[in-house]
């Protein structure tokens, strides 16, 4: 069995973050990212290591009044359904939880599947102003989205059915 690590992300992980960000992003899966972007965020980045390599990554970003975001969460195409996202978003909501008394953490996806296995509700878009202005009016797809808004809140977390 393989060691896998989830931890913050650090500047010699840049290049490999690009990588597997670049692999969706030509898919119009996630939204490019440049190295340049990547580094100047750099501590909103969690990696997964295994082995000394970066198989996925997703950062957090945070609009404030305790609303945050999980985006760019990719995995090495070779290591999907071994858990890898499943241990990044589970360390993020962790993360969050450990940081914050209240919180609510969204995300867009075409997987609202694998984000409720995690806890995550459906929601409605419009939940979210600050992210469709800052983002969804960047995206190819902004006039045509098929993406799912899905959240979980402290107190989802909390609750004593998701323990």
């Amino acid at each position: 069995m393989k060691e896998r690590i989830i931890r913050k992300a650090q500047e010699t992980d840049i290049p490999a973050i690009h990588a597997l960000l670049e692999l969706y992003a030509d898919r119009g899966i996630v939204l490019r990212r440049s190295c340049e972007d990547i580094r100047r965020h750099l501590g909103n980045f969690f990696v997964a290591e295994e082995d000394g390599r970066i198989c996925g990554c997703s950062a957090i970003r945070d609009f404030g009044n305790n609303l945050l975001e999980v985006r760019s969460l990719v995995v090495d195409p070779e290591l999907q359904g071994r858990g890898v996202g499943r241990a990044i978003v589970k360390a993020i909501v962790g993360d969050v939880n450990d940081k914050r008394r209240q919180w609510r953490l969204f995300t867009l996806t075409g997987q609202p599947e694998f984000f409720a296995k995690q806890g995550f509700r459906t929601v409605s878009r419009g939940m979210f102003p600050e992210k469709i202005w800052s983002d969804c009016r960047k995206c190819p797809k902004s006039d045509c989205c098929d993406e799912v808004a899905l959240m979980i809140t402290d107190e989802d977390y909390r609750a004593p059915s998701h323990r």
